[in-house]
């Protein structure tokens, strides 16, 4: 395990410690866990990041090839 000091607001640090106290837990897996669940959300915020940019390369891809089909039919 690694260490790190960690600065809250009164704010924050009050509200968690009234989590704590209502989920009977220790801050350090509280924090383990809320940071474990933010990794995941952002990765999954990259991932669908990426995903809408492949797809507009593929529509891009993929209308280029429809035209193409269309003035094939249109020679026929």
């Amino acid at each position: 395990m690694k260490n790190i000091s960690l600065k809250l607001s009164e704010e924050v640090y009050q509200e968690t410690q009234g989590v704590l106290e209502w989920l009977e837990q220790s801050r350090n897996s509280y924090i383990n866990e809320a940071l474990a669940f933010y990794n995941a959300y952002q990765k999954r915020r990259r991932i669908e990041q990426q995903l809408a940019e492949e797809s507009k390369l593929v529509r891009e891809d993929s209308m280029a090839v429809l035209h193409e089909f269309e003035s094939l039919e249109d020679e026929l």
